[in-house]
Formats: structure tokens, C-alpha cells, sequence
């Protein structure tokens, strides 16, 4: 299983790109909980803790990972890459979507986070070439508006408070993401995460270390936040993310991030005690269907 084997990918007639968009799907029903889970988590430890942590344990896994199946080393160019996409991956999203966390709802966060697919479709372009329509790109800054109206709603007061900390994760991650992807085309894409967790362990160890978790935090939401975190946000659920990159194309698979507002905004409202008004869901539906018609016109 976690060299990218799965049930799904042994049914037989199912061509490369559904097999893509599918374990695109399921990888965002997962990331869904991310934001929701960081922010339980910043309530009972640092921010920066929690986004350096969350890949510090993470790495421990992977690098066993990588032992038991004997993965080869990365040759120079890939670590080259590797050490760019944790750039995105492990410091820029995880540090900055936990800091945003302490300000900024869970459910609002998920409104922004859906400019992630279309962001990441304009790294896929850039970064690996992929070609997309004018059709495609009109949606996208159409949905980069939309975005930009909801987080201003407020006043500027409040867009400059945790919007743009998360507008910033968001642009990071969608860098990694295409930087990803590319690599998933040359090797697992398991591997590409374990390897960009293990070559940032340096790091980010040493860091966790320094700023800690207080050990006697007895809270079970903390904990398990945390946990979550680290071992599927950060890696389990970049296995099939990954490999659904590689199958369907990082431009088309990256637009199955239009549930993850949905979600996020459903776990939030339903477990976190937060209302959903008017406003984020008439915004949510409105990005979700721009993405919608974008990817209908790539």
C-alpha cells in the first residue's frame, strides 16, 4: 500500500485520468480537516510549533518508509526540486496556515482556500508545462475576485489580520503541489513526500526541538489534532494526492480541491461550533463553480 499500490488502482477500464481525479478526491477529503484540525491545535500549543512539528513527526515515518522499502537515493536534480517543494510543503503551508489558524475561522479559511486548485494550475503551467485555454484562465481570475471580496468584506483592518498569512500558505502550497506532481511523474509519489520530509528533517527537528510542545498538555483534541496533522495531512494523504497528480495531470486533478471548502467548512461548522453564514456559502459556491467551468474549458 504505501508504495502507491491500491484496490482502486487495479480495477480494470478505468483510464489514468479518472484513476487521477479519484484518488485526487480522496486525498481532499482528507487535507479537508487541515484547517479545522490547526486550528484545535494552535489552542493548545505555539503556532509555529505545530507547523514545524507536524513534519518533524512526520519524518520519523518516512524515513522508515524509505528503509523498509529500499528506496533509491534521489539523484542531484530531484534532491534539487525535493528541497523546493518543501519550500511549499513543509515550511510555507503548514507554519503559515497554523499562524493564520489563531486569527482567522476555520470555515472562513476554507472559503480562501479555494483558490488553491486554480493557483496550483498556474504553477502546473509554469512549472511543468501544462497547457491550459483562455476559458480556463478568464475562471481563474474570476475566482481569484471572488476570493478577494470575501476576505475584504470586513474592511482592510481585517484582511491584513490572517487573510494574507493564509493567502501566502495558499501560494506556497499550490507551488508545491505543481513541484510534486512533476516529481511523481519520475518516481512514487510516496517517495516524493518521504524524501522532502526526511531532506527537511535538519530543520525542521531541530526547530520543534527549540520552540517544544509542552509535554503536560492533557487534552486529547490537542493530541489528536496534532497527530492528525502530522501523520495524514502532512503525509498519508500526500500519497494519494501525489499519485493522482501524476495519473491525471497536475492542472486537471489539482480542481478536485473545489470540495475541500465544502468540506472544511461542513467539519467546522459541525464539530467546532462555527456559523455558517450567507455570505461564505453564496462564496464558496461561486469559487466551486468557476473552478467548475474552468476545468470544463482546459
Amino acid at each position: 500500500m504505501w508504495a502507491g499500490s491500491t484496490p482502486l488502482a487495479e480495477k480494470p477500464g478505468l483510464s489514468d485520468d479518472v484513476k487521477g481525479l479519484l484518488y485526487g478526491t480522496f486525498a481532499v477529503v482528507l487535507f479537508g480537516l487541515t484547517l479545522p484540525a490547526s486550528r484545535w491545535s494552535v489552542t493548545y500549543f505555539d503556532p509555529v510549533s505545530v507547523g514545524f512539528g507536524r513534519s518533524a513527526i512526520a519524518s520519523v515515518v518516512a524515513a522508515t518508509l524509505l528503509l523498509l522499502y529500499r528506496a533509491q537515493w534521489p539523484s542531484r536534480s530531484q534532491i534539487k526540486r525535493l528541497l523546493l517543494t518543501s519550500c511549499g510543503v513543509v515550511f510555507g503551508f503548514p507554519v503559515l496556515s497554523a499562524i493564520a489558524m489563531k486569527s482567522v475561522e476555520a470555515s472562513h479559511g476554507g472559503v480562501v482556500m479555494g483558490i488553491l486548485p486554480l493557483l496550483t494550475a498556474i504553477c502546473a503551467a509554469w512549472i511543468a508545462k501544462e497547457r491550459c485555454g483562455l476559458g480556463f484562465w478568464l475562471c481563474s481570475v474570476s475566482g481569484a475576485l471572488v476570493v478577494t471580496l470575501f476576505m475584504a468584506r470586513d474592511g482592510i483592518g481585517a484582511l491584513a489580520a490572517g487573510d494574507l498569512v493564509l493567502v501566502a500558505a495558499v501560494v506556497l502550497a499550490a507551488l508545491g503541489y505543481a513541484l510534486g506532481g512533476q516529481l511523481s511523474r519520475e518516481m512514487p509519489g510516496w517517495q516524493v513526500i518521504c524524501w522532502t520530509l526526511v531532506l527537511a528533517a535538519p530543520v525542521t527537528w531541530p526547530t520543534y526541538l527549540l520552540l517544544g510542545v509542552e509535554p503536560n498538555t492533557h487534552s486529547w483534541i490537542g493530541w489528536g489534532s496534532f497527530l492528525y496533522l502530522a501523520l495524514v495531512s502532512q503525509l498519508f494523504g500526500f500519497f494519494l494526492w501525489n499519485k493522482g497528480l501524476a495519473l491525471g495531470g497536475i492542472a486537471a486533478v489539482s480542481q478536485t480541491q473545489l470540495l475541500q471548502p465544502f468540506i472544511t467548512i461542513a467539519f467546522a461548522v459541525t464539530f467546532m461550533g462555527e456559523v455558517l453564514d450567507q455570505w461564505t456559502l453564496a462564496c464558496a459556491l461561486t469559487v466551486v463553480a468557476l473552478v467548475y467551468w474552468g476545468r470544463r474549458f482546459k
